[in-house]
């Protein structure tokens, strides 16, 4: 892993110099746009929805769109203007029960790990979170923005969540209507709830989603069904047709030394031909063999 932010967290006088990791990645299965008779993928116009002329990147500004349709046009110097933070501190506002901190704000998972000059009091920290059974509610300015986040204790790692703003959290706008319930109907629930009841083993479940695709690929691949395009070419510019780029290699080579390359060597063409003609005596020869055994017999 990289570490993709140093800072320090900081709780009243002790401060504790920190990396940050992504501690999660996606691995959800992502298709590609492309046209379905030759596997050209689609590509997409900035198209002006008024005069309907294609826009420069450069001519593209920022805009917030009001209640009323309105469109508001931003400048650099008005998002000059807007709060934004550098600080590269984890600042400890607070340290609140576990329970008290509902798992739909959390947003996004890092993992923190110390410098060598702050192991001591990052294991701490740890500890104290620990034994308070207590998360530390933290700012810190991410993207250059400052957000809210917690600092809880994964094994034996420190990670720190990220967490959405309250007014970020939708209310449900419908009422469950769940009528009379029987006691002889929430006794037959807990049962079921006692029969499956287990420990959470995250390894237990799969994406059989991405499996399945993977497969539906594979199959594909191997009986012939690929569109080769001009620009077949995997994300970060890997060349997808390792062959034909070798032997372009080889040609290149050849020709940096002066060798003529092997599609305009004519004498090629005439091997087989010459071939043919030694191997016909000797099948002439073994076909009198054949009469001679023959008549012997």
């Amino acid at each position: 892993m990289r570490a993709i932010w140093k800072g320090a967290v900081s709780f009243g006088l002790v401060s504790v110099p920190v990396k940050l990791y992504s501690a999660t990645e996606s691995h959800d299965v992502s298709f590609r746009q492309v046209h379905a008779k030759d596997g050209g993928r689609i590509k997409y116009q900035r198209i002006c929805s008024i005069d309907g002329e294609e826009v420069p990147y450069a001519d593209i500004a920022k805009g917030y769109e009001t209640e009323d349709g309105e469109m508001v046009i931003l400048t650099d110097d008005d998002l000059a203007e807007l709060p934004s933070t550098s600080s590269r501190e984890i600042a400890v506002e607070k340290f609140v029960p576990t329970d008290q901190i509902d798992p739909m704000l959390f947003e996004k998972s890092y993992y923190l790990e110390p410098e060598s000059t702050g192991a001591k009091p990052y294991a701490l920290l740890r500890q104290a979170l620990l034994e308070a059974d207590r998360m530390a509610v933290v700012t810190v300015a991410l993207r250059q923005r400052t957000t809210t986040a917690v600092l809880r204790v994964r094994g034996d790692v420190i990670v720190m969540q990220t967490m959405m703003w309250p007014d970020e959290i939708r209310t449900p706008d419908f009422n469950v209507e769940t009528g009379e319930v029987k006691d002889a109907e929430v006794k037959m629930a807990r049962m079921l709830v006692e029969t499956l009841a287990g420990d959470f083993e995250p390894e237990e479940f799969e994406d059989d989603y991405a499996a399945a695709v993977e497969a539906v690929v594979k199959a594909k691949v191997e009986g012939g069904e690929v569109r080769r395009t001009p620009t077949s070419t995997k994300t970060g510019g890997e060349v997808v047709d390792l062959l034909a780029a070798l032997q372009r290699s080889v040609e290149a080579a050849k020709t940096a030394r002066g060798e003529e390359p092997a599609e305009e060597k004519k004498p090629a063409a005439k091997k087989p031909a010459k071939k043919a003609a030694k191997k016909a005596p000797a099948k002439k020869t073994a076909a009198k063999k054949k009469a001679a055994a023959k008549k012997a017999s």
